[in-house]
């Protein structure tokens, strides 16, 4: 309980935590505020990273929100509810992670000298939840669609969209280059909403912008026996057959008991093997396919098979990847070389074998379904392709939302500031305290153009008044933060270009969230059942202690790096 006198409370030993009412009100808010702490940084184009280490070795750098939040080991319960939103956010949307968590800790910030007045927090919830559809409303009014247009505009546009999300990540540098790449990709996968049609192959090497899109399916050359070699390495529309059976020699004693009274029977046992083999072997031959891709093995005898008949062939292909060809080549995945018809062969362009760095690749380009796209990344350090792998999902989701909601809103805290003014404005109209909770929560949404500011090391508070002046004048709703210069410039104008169901599901998220925290005023430790009483004995043998459930961890403080 010594825990208890501390002013700020993170997380408390396992098993110790009866606080109610106020304290416990202000003990989860102070935990929230400590996590959106960790990510503040992170927000906008001069964000900074994290480099996370975790115990088994691995590093980690990330500006990415979710994965930065799903990296911190976070414990504290109430904490874990801004890891959640993160998530959402990141599953609905793909972007705007920082953002819904630090708007989360400022509606809480916001909300705590209320608190610590006595204020219920039930009236804050009303306040905040009123705050939020006027917000949302507002967005949806302010919001500008780009429908009815050519599909160049529309190319153009939503590239602007993917360039503002890449801007804030590592290879912001190279935005306009991957934007093109990222819009490219989503539009080739049409209407399929499978994000896993988009395939990203990393190859450690080069820079990035050796990094390029296929027009179809591209995977790293699969194990192969000998043989392999001697097979033709390019083809012009050629058929594809896909399987899902083993092309090897079986020893057919697997499959069945087999009893000799002669020696000389042995013999034709094995012819018979031979025979079974070079039946599947001909059949794909016959079938007319060049190229004989399957998710199993493929032996050397039916290498060398193929090789003789000028076939390519690749065995052990992974089942994403397989999948990804029959959609792209329209051909359809066989467990049996029995009936092969033209209709479920599929067909490409060009099939090719290209070295890419050190590995060698099979490129599929031209496929006539047009259902998938690949994008091959170059760069140096594992770390650094695999952070440009987060920065290049979170712009795909982007341009997919664009398309398919398509209605865009001004970003560079531009949006941000516009709300908070309105909301301002509609305060005013409000008699009783929910006028204070309107005006606060008004307040909290300029956290994005502050945070944005302070990242690029501008000072915050100057741009912020210009804003405000700007924005109250009735000509600037599109002004936000310009951060070349450090001054204040029209976001719209500039192609600083968001989504709307991207402020519309962080505002959604963060304010849920927020009014979750604060209705919640008493943590209850759950009295010892019989089942609890044996897990607490396994725990406390495990060398754990025991805890009620909503503490299981490790006691101590609230965020811990694995």
């Amino acid at each position: 309980m010594a825990a208890m006198m501390q002013p700020q409370i993170i997380l408390l030993k396992e098993g110790t935590d009866t606080s109610q009412g106020k304290a416990q009100v202000v003990s989860n808010i102070n935990a929230c505020t400590a996590v959106a702490d960790a990510v503040r940084t992170t927000l906008g184009p001069r964000g900074m990273d994290k480099l996370i280490h975790d115990d088994k070795g691995n590093t980690t750098i990330s500006n990415d929100g979710a994965t930065i939040m799903k990296l911190l080991d976070i414990i504290h319960p109430a904490a874990k509810i801004l890891v959640d939103i993160a998530k959402s956010q990141d599953s609905e949307v793909g972007d705007g992670t920082t953002t819904v968590v630090l708007l989360a800790g400022e509606f809480l910030k916001e909300a705590k000298p209320f608190i610590e007045d006595g204020v219920h927090p039930q009236n804050l919830i009303r306040s905040y939840r009123t705050a939020s559809s006027l917000a949302i409303n507002k967005i949806k009014e302010l919001a500008v669609s780009i429908e009815g247009k050519s599909l160049e505009e529309k190319k153009s546009l939503l590239a602007k969209c993917a360039a503002t999300t890449l801007s804030s990540k590592l290879i912001g540098g190279e935005k306009e280059f991957f934007a093109s790449i990222v819009v490219d990709a989503v539009l080739a996968i049409g209407n399929d909403d499978r994000l896993n049609m988009i395939g990203i192959k990393k190859v450690p090497g080069g820079n990035m912008r050796d990094s390029f899109l296929v027009n179809g399916v591209a995977f790293k050359k699969t194990f192969s026996y000998a043989g392999f070699e001697q097979q033709p390495k390019k083809f012009v529309n050629p058929k594809i057959l896909l399987l899902n059976i083993e092309l090897e020699l079986k020893s057919e004693k697997e499959n069945a008991e087999i009893r000799l009274s002669d020696p000389l029977q042995y013999q034709s046992i094995v012819d018979a093997e031979w025979n079974i083999i070079y039946d599947k072997l001909d059949k794909c031959v016959k079938s007319g396919a060049k190229i004989v891709l399957s998710r199993l093995a493929i032996g050397d005898l039916a290498t060398q098979y193929f090789a003789d008949r000028d076939i390519f062939c690749a065995g052990r292909v992974t089942e994403e990847d397989l999948q990804r060809v029959a959609a792209a080549t329209g051909g359809t995945v066989q467990t049996s070389v029995n009936n092969i018809i033209d209709e479920i062969l599929g067909s490409c362009e060009v099939f090719e074998e290209r070295q890419v760095g050190n590995e060698r690749f099979n490129i599929f380009n031209g496929c006539p379904s047009g259902q998938t796209a690949t994008i091959v990344l170059r760069g140096g350090a594992d770390q650094f392709i695999d952070e440009a792998e987060r920065s290049l999902h979170d712009a795909i989701m982007i341009v997919r939302r664009a398309l398919k909601n398509s209605t865009i809103v001004p970003g560079g805290g531009a949006i941000d500031m516009e709300l908070s003014r309105y909301l301002r404005q509609h305060a005013r109209t409000i008699a009783g305290k929910s006028q204070l909770f309107i005006n606060s929560y008004a307040k909290a949404l300029e956290v994005i153009p502050r945070q944005l500011c302070d990242n690029a090391g501008f000072d915050s508070t100057d741009v912020l008044n210009k804003l405000r002046q700007k924005h109250a004048s009735g000509e600037g709703s599109n002004y936000g933060v310009d951060i070349n210069t450090g001054g204040i410039a029209d976001s719209f104008a500039n192609f600083v270009w968001e989504p709307a169901v991207v402020k519309i599901n962080a505002i959604n998220a963060a304010t849920e969230a927020s009014c979750l925290i604060l209705s919640v005023d008493e943590t209850v430790k759950n009295p010892k059942s019989e089942s609890a009483q044996g897990e607490a004995a396994a725990s406390a043998m495990m060398g754990r202690g025991q805890g009620g459930p909503a503490f299981r961890g490790r006691g101590g403080r609230g965020m811990r790096r694995r």
